[in-house]
Parts: C-alpha cells; structure tokens; sequence
C-alpha cells in the first residue's frame, strides 16, 4: 500500500494523471477496511497497531548493529 500512495504522490508532484494509480489506492482502502470488518465481526476486539506503534517498535536507525565476522 506504502509503494501505491508513492506512486500516486509521485505522480501528483509531477502534474501527470494519476487516476488508475489513485483507484487502486482507493481499492486497497476498502480491502483492508472490509478485512477490518470481518475480524471485528469475528470477535476481534484488541486496538489495532498504528504507524506510530509500529514505528516505535522498529530500533533506530543510527543505532549500531554488531558486525558479523
């Protein structure tokens, strides 16, 4: 999904018809929203993760890795 709303991004910055590329933004919306949907319908309650809590969870990145030899 992250790859689709730069391509419609992208083409919007460079003044080009991003129609077809917007749709299928707008499709994969109503997929996860329907897969949402389904899941509360099924029992599922837990909140679900934002980007923030995602991007928390991730170690930053100028923080060193140990090298491999």
């Amino acid at each position: 999904m992250a790859d689709v709303e730069a391509s419609v991004r992208d083409l919007v910055n460079g003044d080009r018809d991003c129609t077809e590329r917007a749709q299928a933004q707008i499709d994969l919306r109503r997929k996860i929203n329907l897969l949402i949907s389904e899941w509360k319908a099924a029992g599922g309650g837990e909140v679900l993760p934002d980007i923030r809590d995602r991007m928390r969870l991730r170690p930053p990145k100028n923080e060193s890795r140990p090298v491999r030899r």
